[in-house]
């Protein structure tokens, strides 16, 4: 396989990038597969230097497809996180943002047809037994990535790719509330623990003593804020019934701050060290899920929408929006706008 390489597609995908697999096309074995996904894009190095990771977290990713066998679905998408300088590959949170690019995929890879100058895919994945289904354009049969729509985090404008979600975008924990609590209190910060497709823990910025409109690489700088996250992130992932995440990226950690640019909620999210630049998809999702509860971390601060209109979240290099319909404690619906491109199709050839 070092020697023939491997069929890859890499993509963007909303504001990540990833290389983008056939499941085929990959050992069947997980062990095999991921011992070939390190050598492919490069880890464990800081630099990915002898492989095609990107040195970043949110350049380390993988999607994995394959034709589902469920008549619900039509496409089934594994999301795998590449630990840049670990030799870890991880399954225990999704990605919405590569999922953006999952439907083009499939079509220009043959699993789905294209059906008009419009084309929908209907999207199991796998990380959270929950469905997605992406709508995006195909004229002449073929995903056109050109476009005017713009998403923060991203230069320039791509084609519009619509992704809903029936109710929940999926929880790995089994639960919105996964403690049952609106809140809890952990190592004496009061936090809440929420899941609308990325574990996660949301925190009140200034209980941490910081404002939350701190750059990224300032709160990465914050020796102490660092330390005290580290060990909220462990016990709060035990009442969530996560187990030991001692080497894992998830829960993430939230900050969260009074909006201050005519958005619902200003947020500062950890991956789980390294500061995102913007925010995920899913982590918006789940954000807007979760400041949307009575009484949830966030909800004082939070300049909540009338019901239907978009939820603005606001992050350090603009906003992302979402749209979440909520009945109490639970997720009705949700959705939101994405772009994505094809940057290469073509053969890998991994260390």
């Amino acid at each position: 396989m070092s020697t023939d390489g491997v069929r890859c597609m890499m993509m963007r995908g909303g504001t990540s990038k990833g290389a983008y697999f056939l499941a085929e096309d990959l050992p069947s074995d997980s062990a095999e597969r991921d011992d070939l996904i390190l050598r492919i894009m490069g880890s464990p190095d800081p630099r990915q230097i002898d492989g095609i990771g990107g040195a970043d977290p949110l350049t380390s990713k993988v999607a994995v497809i394959w034709r589902s066998a469920d008549d619900a679905t039509d496409v089934d998408y594994l999301f795998l996180q590449v630990m840049v300088d670990r030799a870890v590959v991880t399954d225990r949170q999704n990605c919405g943002n590569l999922l953006a690019g999952v439907g083009p995929f499939a079509v220009e890879r043959g699993l789905v047809p294209a059906t008009g100058a419009e084309t929908s895919v209907r999207i199991k994945m796998i990380n959270t037994d929950s469905t997605a289904r992406a709508t995006f354009p195909t004229p002449g049969g073929m995903p056109d990535y050109s476009g005017d729509t713009a998403i923060d985090g991203v230069p320039g404008t791509a084609a519009e790719i619509r992704i809903e979600f029936t109710d929940t975008a999926g929880s790995s924990t089994g639960a919105l509330l996964p403690t049952g609590n609106a809140t809890d209190v952990v190592d004496g910060v009061t936090v809440t623990c929420v899941d609308n497709g990325m574990p996660s823990v949301l925190i009140a910025a200034t209980d941490l003593g910081v404002t939350g409109a701190e750059s990224p690489e300032a709160l990465q700088d914050d020796v102490e804020l660092n330390r005290r996250l580290a060990a909220i992130r462990l016990q709060a992932a035990e009442l969530m019934g996560m187990g030991d995440v001692s080497s894992t990226t998830v829960p993430k950690m939230v900050l969260l701050a009074a909006p201050t640019d005519g958005g619902v909620i200003s947020t500062r999210s950890f991956l789980p060290v390294k500061v995102h630049s913007s925010i995920g998809v899913l982590g918006a999702l789940t954000v807007a899920a979760g400041v949307s509860i009575d009484g949830a971390v966030g909800n004082d601060l939070a300049a909540l929408p009338a019901p239907g209109e978009q939820f603005r979240i606001e992050h350090p290099t603009g906003h992302f929006d979402v749209v979440i319909e909520m009945d109490g404690r639970d997720v009705r619906s949700s959705g939101n706008i994405r772009t994505a491109r094809k940057l290469f199709d073509g053969t890998v050839f991994p260390r």
